[in-house]
């Protein structure tokens, strides 16, 4: 990047966190504010509290540190508020190069030691694909083609820790804030992104939502379609087959209501719906991730019901199509997706929509590893949800600067000059600091 374009995108960022000041409220915040996201563009290696205040304020490296602390750990300053302006700037821009088409739900893991950070348990992590000790937030990011933006971000609380009060408020967990469930968590945030009046998309899931029908109901009881990956084991009512209706009333009693099932009318797993499909089914279908070259599989789809538990029900479900990825050369079925786009979708927008989530896992590597998601490590409640808003406003503002430095680029969070550490400052714990 040549000196004129770095000093244009200095000026750029300095206009854009400008903007996220006049939200945020009492004017002393506004030093700490500017610094904290300049020190997240910053080549920085770790991006927590005290590497950001030597990066920002190398010759008063201790004062700063206090500072920014305060203003992330305690700041008593709105993550809505913040998020809300970022959304303002940065959606007009990823609307330049195509309308928002996808809403994509997921989670974030964040392995940690100890038991004291807020809402750290023994749970599944996927960022190490195990259960280990960690912190899970649950987000819902705005998506098309080009770029994504998380636009809700909260952290899951396990039940061990909801159930202990003192545990929640030793970090400052609000007290409206009880347990619920990470699905229960992403349809609120779907409730209120509806509510809010974001522009529609598409519903995108992995299979640890995807595969709750209650959520898929749920979503669709929003007015919104979905492309849920689900688990080989989901089982479905094929095309032209379905459960029985329920027994015909004796005259005694209630009228049964609920629907029936039989040794001849049973529904089948979509694996073995998959393995039964004529040669004539599958094609061979392009895709394309982002600038990357076009990607191929081979797919068939179906239309299906929906079948879990429907024997507890009164009407079945409505059909929705199964879509079923099985690449060429391998043994079975690799991949298997539930959606609700009109029945008269073309099939490469099928495939387009289900592939449409790498989106999320590639721009959340990027939070993580260029602007330090990942880097916190307070303890608090505020604190965790504080760093993620901030983590996102710099992410923001690399997605509006993508037509001339993409976050995927080597030296993408490079787009400021980095003031001189002093010689003498050692951080803390390190060898020469001891």
């Amino acid at each position: 990047m040549n000196l004129a374009m770095a000093d244009y995108s200095e000026s750029r960022f300095r206009a854009y966190v400008a903007g996220l000041v006049s939200v945020i409220g009492h004017a002393d915040r506004a030093k700490p504010l500017r610094d904290y996201c300049t020190g997240l563009m910053l080549p920085c290696e770790r991006k927590s509290v005290e590497p950001l205040a030597a990066a920002t304020e190398p010759a008063r490296v201790a004062a700063q540190h206090q500072s920014l602390l305060h203003f992330v750990g305690e700041g008593r300053w709105s993550d809505e508020l913040v998020l809300a302006k970022v959304r303002e700037v940065v959606l007009p821009k990823i609307k330049q190069r195509g309308p928002i088409e996808a809403w994509i739900i997921d989670d974030t893991s964040f392995p940690k030691q100890g038991r004291h950070s807020v809402g750290v348990a023994r749970q599944y992590c996927g960022q190490l694909g195990k259960e280990e000790n960690c912190q899970v937030a649950v987000t819902l990011s705005l998506a098309n083609g080009h770029a994504s933006l998380p636009v809700a971000y909260r952290l899951y609380l396990p039940k061990e820790w909801t159930i202990d009060r003192g545990r929640l408020r030793k970090v400052g967990v609000p007290t409206e804030i009880g347990f619920k469930t990470k699905h229960q968590i992403a349809l609120d945030q779907l409730d209120w992104a509806c509510t809010t009046g974001l522009p529609r998309g598409v519903v995108l899931m992995d299979a640890g939502y995807g595969n709750n029908s209650n959520l898929r109901a749920d979503i669709a009881a929003l007015g919104l379609a979905y492309v849920a990956s689900i688990l080989s084991n989901t089982t479905v009512w094929p095309h032209g087959t379905g459960p029985l209706p329920a027994k015909r009333w004796s005259g005694r009693g209630r009228p049964p209501k609920r629907l029936q099932r039989d040794a001849e009318h049973w529904p089948i797993s979509v694996k073995d719906l998959a393995l039964g499909l004529p040669k004539r089914a599958w094609r061979t279908i392009e895709w394309r991730e982002g600038s990357a070259e076009f990607l191929s599989s081979r797919f068939a789809r179906v239309r299906v019901r929906a079948a879990r538990r429907d024997d507890q029900r009164s009407e079945c479900r409505p059909e929705e199509w199964l879509l079923i990825e099985w690449p060429e050369g391998e043994k079975g079925p690799a991949k298997y997706w539930l959606s609700t786009l009109a029945e008269g979708v073309a099939f490469r927008r099928l495939v387009y929509f289900a592939k449409l989530r790498w989106r999320i896992e590639r721009d959340y590597q990027e939070l993580k590893q260029e602007v330090g998601l990942s880097h916190f490590e307070g303890r608090g409640w505020r604190g965790f949800h504080h760093h993620a808003t901030l983590c996102i406003a710099a992410y923001g503002f690399l997605v509006s600067e993508r037509e001339t430095i993409p976050p995927s680029g080597p030296c993408s969070t490079a787009l400021l000059s980095t003031p001189a550490v002093s010689a003498s400052y050692r951080p803390r714990g390190s060898a020469l600091a001891a």
